[in-house]
């Protein structure tokens, strides 16, 4: 029988005698070689071991695994449950211990730019060509209101080079075009703290495309920080990616953009 994602973190928890986060859980796996075995494409390992233990809770109960703590989430074996207690740790406890702080990056958020041109230029769902925004080059009031009116960078998809000219002719017309513009916010890193005025300046500054997203090179894999970006991605539409600056082209799209048909001209003409 094949090892699973579940299959991982019970061995990985029962070794480790203690809580841990879903990203914790897969860095220990490989420590206390409790994944030999195991095999995955996937890109993003500890979101899909995450994703499988909510899973076996909500379908099992708190048979096997529980939620010993949230914000940030861990989780446990419930057969070693009474060990904490008989070592005196609590949910109060581990909520004081310092969640596994996403690894600081050495980029500037500009030099992610050229990674993600390079991203959606490649990708079959995109196929644009992007450019930057600079914000501190606008004369529109006060820099910090900028901030929440232009993306960091645009993009645009032409059709001419995916359909024929018969093609592009009958949609001219129906009056209908499949010219795409993109809008994309730039993090470095998206995580309870930033979330929602991360989320709500992409919702901001992206009003007049086709499509919007957040990107941001690491996500928290937290289960509840997913359960709430993906509530809001449900809500407002805008769309997360997850940018692999040592390769691009495995960057993924978490969560697709809502797509949307009617496009503001006017503020495409301000950033252009």
């Amino acid at each position: 029988m094949a090892i699973t994602f579940l299959d991982v973190a019970i061995k990985t928890l029962e070794k480790a005698q203690s809580p841990l986060t879903a990203e914790e859980i897969w860095a220990k796996s490989e420590e206390l070689g409790t994944r030999t075995g195991f095999e995955t494409s996937g890109k993003t390992p500890a979101l899909s071991l995450g994703a499988q233990c909510y899973v076996e809770i909500k379908n099992n109960g708190e048979k096997t695994i529980y939620k010993a703590s949230k914000q940030p989430t861990r989780f446990f074996l419930t057969k070693l449950k009474e060990k904490l207690k008989d070592k005196g740790i609590s949910e109060t406890s581990l909520k004081k211990k310092s969640p596994q702080a996403i690894p600081k990056i050495g980029w500037k958020e500009r030099d992610l730019h050229p990674l993600l041109t390079s991203f959606v230029r490649a990708n079959p769902h995109f196929h644009a060509w992007t450019k930057t925004i600079y914000h501190e080059s606008s004369k529109k009031e006060s820099k910090g209101k900028n901030d929440w009116l232009y993306p960091d960078l645009v993009g645009v998809y032409f059709p001419f080079d995916d359909y024929s000219d018969f093609v592009l002719k009958i949609q001219e017309k129906v009056s209908e075009s499949s010219i795409r513009l993109y809008s994309f916010e730039m993090k470095q890193r998206l995580g309870f703290g930033n979330l929602r005025s991360s989320y709500f300046q992409a919702v901001s500054n992206s009003s007049w495309a086709s499509e919007g997203y957040l990107v941001a090179l690491e996500i928290d894999s937290d289960g509840d920080f997913q359960d709430e970006l993906r509530r809001l991605n449900s809500a407002f539409g805008i769309g997360i990616i997850h940018l692999n600056p040592n390769q691009v082209d495995q960057s993924e799209i978490v969560f697709p953009s809502r797509i949307e048909t009617a496009i503001d001209w006017n503020m495409v003409t301000e950033l252009l």
